[in-house]
C-alpha cells in the first residue's frame, strides 16, 4: 500500500509538472512566432510603403517605428542585411522589371517564376516557398509591384527556439522526476507511519483477541458437556466462530498490506475449481428458493495461486447467497477471451445499495446505519476479495445492473 501511495504521489506530481512545462513551452514559442511574424510584416510594410525600397534615414519617409514591443527596432544596418527582391508588372501582369540586387540566391528567372506563382494565386499577400510576398499598386507607373522577403532566417529562428525550449523542458522534467522520487518518501512519511501503526494495531489486537476467543470456546464446550447443547450455547459458539473468522480475515488483510504473504503460483484447472467451490452453496441457496446457475467454459487453465483463488470464489459466493433475496437468482460466469480470464458472479437483491459500487470494497462498509447483522452491508469480505485479486495480479469491479442486480467481475491475466 505504501508503494502504491508513493507511486500515485510521483505520478500526480509529474503530471502537474508536465502540464506546467508544456504551458511554458507553448507560451514561449507562441510569443516567438508572433515576434517573428510581426517582424516580417513590419519589414514588408516598410518595403511596400516605398515601392519596394527601404526609406532613407534622411528622407521625407522615415522608417516606421515598431508597432509593439515584440518588434525590434529597424535601422539602416538591419535594412542592409535584409534579403529581398522586387518584381514590377504592367497592367496586363506582364513582367517588365526585376530587381534581385539585395539577394544572391535568386536569379531574375527565379524571381519571375515566383512572381507568376504569386499572381496566379490571386491574393495580395501570402507565401511562396520560404518567401513572404505582398502585392501593391506600383508607384512608378501603371501596374503592380511585388515584394518578396526571404524568411528562411525567421523559420530557422522559430525552429531553434522550439528545439532549445523542448530540450530544456525535457531536462527540467528529468531533474524534477529525480527530485520528486527522492522527496516522495519524505512527503508520504506521515501517512506511511499512520498506516503502519494501524496495521500493527490490527495485528496486535488480532493476536490478543485469539486468547479470550479460545477460552470462550473451551468454556462453551465444557458447559455443553455438563448441561447439554442449548440455544444459548449454540449462539455463543456461532458468534464466537464468526468473530474468530473476522479476526482471521483482519490478520490476513494486514499481512497482505505488509506484503508479507508470499504466494506460490502454479497451473491448475480453474473451471473445475469454480465448479467444486460453488457446489456446497447449492443447498443453502435451494433452502431459500434461490436459483443458482453456472455458465462455466470447460478446461480453462490459469497460472495462479489455487488456495487464494478458491478463497476468492468462496467470498463472492458467500456474499451472493447472503444478500440474494428469497426466490432470487445467482449466475456464475467463467470465460477466457483475449488472453484474459473473466469470472463474473451476479445476483438479484431486494434493493441496491445507495452508494457507488466501488464503495462496496471499503473495509467494514455496511449498507445501513444500524449495522445490523440481518440487514447489514458487505462487511470485510469484499475487502478481502479485493486484496486477494490484487495479490494475484488481477482486477475486480462491481456494477449495478437493472433495478435489483449487482455483479462482481474478476479479471486475471492479460
Amino acid at each position: 500500500m505504501i508503494k502504491t501511495l508513493q507511486r500515485k504521489f510521483v505520478v500526480t506530481a509529474m503530471i502537474a509538472i508536465t502540464v506546467l512545462l508544456l504551458f511554458l513551452i507553448g507560451v514561449i514559442n507562441v510569443l516567438n512566432y508572433m515576434q517573428v511574424h510581426e517582424q516580417s510584416s513590419h519589414t514588408l510594410s516598410l518595403l511596400t510603403s516605398n515601392d519596394g525600397m527601404f526609406p532613407k534615414p534622411n528622407s521625407d519617409r522615415p522608417m516606421e517605428p515598431p508597432k509593439s514591443f515584440l518588434t525590434p527596432p529597424f535601422d539602416e544596418d538591419t535594412a542592409l542585411s535584409t534579403r529581398y527582391f522586387i518584381v514590377r508588372t504592367d497592367p496586363q501582369n506582364q513582367i517588365r522589371f526585376v530587381d534581385v540586387e539585395h539577394i544572391a540566391s535568386v536569379t531574375e528567372d527565379d524571381a519571375a517564376e515566383y512572381a507568376s506563382t504569386a499572381l496566379s494565386a490571386g491574393q495580395e499577400e501570402g507565401k511562396v516557398d520560404h518567401f513572404q510576398y505582398r502585392i501593391i499598386s506600383s508607384q512608378a507607373g501603371p501596374g503592380k509591384t511585388l515584394v518578396f522577403l526571404d524568411c528562411s532566417d525567421q523559420f530557422y529562428s522559430i525552429f531553434r527556439v522550439l528545439t532549445i525550449s523542448a530540450l530544456a523542458a525535457l531536462l527540467c522534467w528529468a531533474l524534477m522526476l529525480l527530485l520528486v522520487l527522492l522527496l516522495s518518501k519524505k512527503a508520504i512519511r506521515p501517512v506511511a507511519v499512520s498506516l503502519e501503526k494501524q496495521k500493527q494495531f490490527v495485528t496486535n489486537a488480532g493476536h490478543e483477541i485469539k486468547t479470550p476467543l479460545a477460552i470462550i470456546m473451551s468454556n462453551t464446550d465444557a458447559m455443553e458437556l455438563h448441561q447439554g447443547t442449548t440455544k444459548w450455547s449454540h449462539n455463543i459458539r456461532t458468534q464466537t466462530a464468526r468473530l474468530n473468522g473476522l479476526m482471521q480475515n483482519l490478520l490476513l488483510l494486514a499481512k497482505m498490506d505488509e506484503a508479507s504473504v508470499k504466494l506460490t503460483f502454479a497451473d491448475f484447472n480453474l473451471s473445475l475449481l469454480v465448479q467444486e467451490t460453488i457446489s456446497p452453496y447449492m443447498e443453502p441457496a435451494a433452502m431459500r428458493s434461490i436459483t443458482l446457475e453456472s455458465i462455466v467454459s470447460p478446461d480453462i487453465c490459469i497460472h495462479s495461486n489455487r488456495d487464494h483463488m478458491a478463497q476468492l470464489i468462496s467470498i463472492l459466493m458467500d456474499n451472493a447467497v447472503k444478500y440474494t433475496d428469497a426466490g432470487g437468482h445467482i449466475v456464475v460466469f467463467l470465460k477466457n477471451a483475449d488472453k484474459r480470464v473473466t469470472l463474473r458472479i451476479k445476483n438479484t437483491c431486494d434493493h441496491l445499495p445507495g452508494i457507488s459500487p466501488d464503495r462496496l470494497f471499503d473495509r467494514f462498509y455496511r449498507g445501513d446505519a444500524a449495522r445490523t447483522q440481518k440487514n447489514g452491508g458487505y462487511g470485510i469480505g469484499l475487502s478481502m476479495a479485493k486484496a486477494i485479486v490484487q495479490a494475484l495480479g488481477g482486477s475486480i469491479s462491481a456494477k449495478y445492473e437493472e433495478d435489483n442486480i449487482i455483479a462482481f467481475t474478476v479479471k486475471l491475466g492479460g
